[in-house]
């Protein structure tokens, strides 16, 4: 008989022996949430009549892209089926599966003892499932490896078994085979979990200790903070300190997620919950952070605390210069939600006003980009992303780059880019075209392995610059969409990088200049200057279009200027007539040069600078 969400033993009371955290780590698309969702209707937490599918994604843009941005915990009672006595408390932690968001992946596995590792029987292992695996080895945490999706025509149990099996270590018989959708082996897992992931270990009578791995802004209640403690007790309205800040504040309420949000006195020793303070800041709540009690509290914080850097930057200006105080509004309520998210006011000469926003990565662009045009209605030019760069001068000073039009003039020594460590995953037929697109990218190949006979995984080191941009979108194009990314920052390099401006008119358009590989200059300029010349009309003068790397030009398009039919009221009579009003004419177009100006239309920016082509439709960044 399962459990009612009225039966969940008290927080405050629960015997950490009975206590189970786990979370869920797979690729993209491979069946979280749905997972999810089956045991949230197993252990009878939801009504039949509440459910729907996704439950725990709240936001609109996770439920229709079918991913998960956010991560949360749930708390399942559940009596195994061999000991139907004792009611467990089984803490899940829904993770996200993207790349971007791999530092809430690595906190949520932080606070679990065991993890559920989770394969499509049709697809296999991807690359994101690897990183996430690595991540759950790190931690020393009991992995469960499941197969999900046996119900698919296409599915391959065996096979993806006995590779699955080879990765733990474990026999490919160990393997537990579901269908999330149907349910199917879903009761089998859940007893698995109470049998092999270990109860949590901490000491009852210690200082309070208990890790942030996850905080949202409610617009009522202000921060929810979401903990796992590891010693002692919280209780209501005592005293709490964040260790990274020194910051305190009163508990005006603790409970748990069943899954929705049910008070109680107090959290001990193993349990997940949530914490609210009336605090109306999320980076005061930060994701990693040791939550302790100011009276007698701890003095040593757990680890694994850092702050997520922004990786990728890029421009968002409002279409209509007047709303930029909305933009600058939608953006302090996103980073509410949002401690990741990084901006400052920017300005240029072509777009006007707008904001330099960093992002953890090209699907945390889109997203964010998305719910600024959905939630709060604005129409924006995001420009095409581009990484940070450190550029040293001859003089010995330094400049840090966000943005090509802060790349500084003068004698350089050295400019430093970021790069990365990617792991790509693909069926081995497609070795040699991914090997080339590689090579195209300046990418230094570090090893490869098969995984089995046909599915082999390639690492290599990339700059940053050359996966932001289109680098998925041709890896998908080249191996029919078979091949799976996934990428970690490895510090810097030492890179020939340049500094390519267009020129109209002989006027520095600020908004077209990019930062480029020597090699890559002279390509990037031509493209541009091409596509600058079908897209800005013809005016009343001739318009140079110009490419350069400093003084010297690279590239040059012309647009011819308009000219009126002068000599159409002329006919017959002598040529010198004729020449004479060309003359007038060619002097007025003289004239009109020095003082015109080029006026370049919205669209021209739009679809020079818009980042669509870069960033993709997002569901599919793996």
């Amino acid at each position: 008989m399962p459990a009612t969400p009225n039966n969940v033993p008290e927080p405050s009371r629960t015997d950490p022996a009975l206590i189970r955290n786990f979370c869920i780590i797979a690729h993209i698309d491979h069946g979280k949430s749905t997972l999810a969702d089956r045991m949230l209707q197993l252990t009878g937490v939801v009504e039949q009549r509440q459910m729907r599918a996704q439950y725990l994604d709240r936001m609109d843009i996770e439920r229709e892209r079918g991913i998960t941005i956010k991560s949360q915990a749930v708390r399942l009672p559940w009596a195994p089926t061999h000991d139907k006595t004792d009611t467990h408390i089984l803490n899940m932690i829904d993770t996200p599966g993207h790349v971007d968001f791999t530092y809430e992946v690595s906190r949520s596995l932080a606070a679990c003892e065991g993890t559920i590792l989770l394969v499509d029987a049709a697809q296999g292992i991807e690359a994101q499932t690897l990183a996430n695996l690595y991540l759950a080895m790190e931690n020393d945490l009991t992995i469960i490896p499941v197969l999900n999706k046996i119900d698919l025509p296409a599915a391959q149990p065996e096979k993806f078994a006995e590779e699955l099996a080879n990765l733990v270590g474990c026999d490919p018989d160990d393997v537990l085979k579901v269908s999330a959708k149907t349910g199917l082996g879903v009761e089998a897992l859940l007893d698995k979990v109470v049998k092999e992931i270990p109860p949590p270990v901490g000491v009852k009578d210690a200082p309070a200790r208990a890790m942030i791995f996850d905080s949202v802004y409610d617009s009522y209640r202000g921060v929810v903070t979401y903990v796992r403690v590891i010693d002692g007790q919280l209780n209501k309205r005592e005293r709490i300190k964040m260790m990274s800040t020194g910051a305190t504040h009163e508990l005006l309420e603790i409970g748990t997620n069943s899954p929705e949000m049910l008070g109680a006195d107090g959290l001990g020793v193993g349990e997940v919950g949530y914490l609210i303070t009336g605090v109306k800041d999320v980076r005061q709540s930060k994701v990693g952070d040791t939550v302790t009690s100011q009276q007698k509290g701890a003095t040593e914080a757990l680890g694994g605390y850092k702050d997520p850097k922004p990786m990728v930057f890029s421009g968002l200006y409002p279409l209509d210069g007047s709303d930029y105080p909305e933009l600058r509004e939608a953006l302090d309520k996103l980073q509410l939600n949002d401690a990741a998210l990084v901006y400052e006011p920017e300005t240029s000469a072509a777009l006007g006003f707008g904001f330099r926003v960093g992002f953890l990565g090209l699907l945390h662009l889109d997203v964010i980009r998305e719910r600024l045009e959905r939630e709060f209605g604005l129409d924006l030019i995001a420009t095409a992303p581009n990484v940070v760069y450190r550029v040293l001068m001859e003089d010995g000073t330094e400049h840090t780059v966000t943005n090509p039009s802060e790349f500084p003039e003068g004698k350089i020594n050295e400019v430093y880019e970021p790069v990365v460590r990617a792991t790509i995953l693909a069926p081995s037929e497609f070795i040699g075209a991914i090997m080339e697109l590689c090579q195209t990218r300046r990418g230094t190949l570090l090893g490869m392995d098969y995984l089995s006979e046909d599915r082999v995984e390639i690492r290599y080191t990339l700059p940053l610059a050359e996966i932001v941009f289109d680098f998925f979108d041709q890896l998908k194009s080249k191996t029919r969409g078979y091949a799976s990314l996934d990428y970690e920052p490895t510090g810097e390099q030492a890179s020939s990088l340049v500094k390519v401006d267009i020129l109209l008119h002989g006027d520095k358009v600020d908004a077209f200049s990019a930062i480029t590989h020597k090699d890559a200059a002279y390509a990037y300029g031509v493209r541009l200057v091409a596509k600058l010349r079908e897209l800005i009309p013809r005016q009343a003068f001739e318009v140079p279009i110009q490419a350069a790397i400093g003084s010297r030009v690279i590239a040059r398009e012309t647009i011819r200027a308009i000219r009126k039919d002068v000599l159409a009221k002329c006919y017959g009579g002598d040529i010198s007539r004729k020449r004479k009003l060309l003359e007038k004419q060619k002097e007025g177009k003289k004239r009109m040069k020095m003082v015109g100006s080029v006026e370049v239309p919205q669209e021209a920016f739009i679809a020079v600078l818009s980042s669509d082509d870069a960033a993709g439709s997002g569901k599919g960044k793996k």
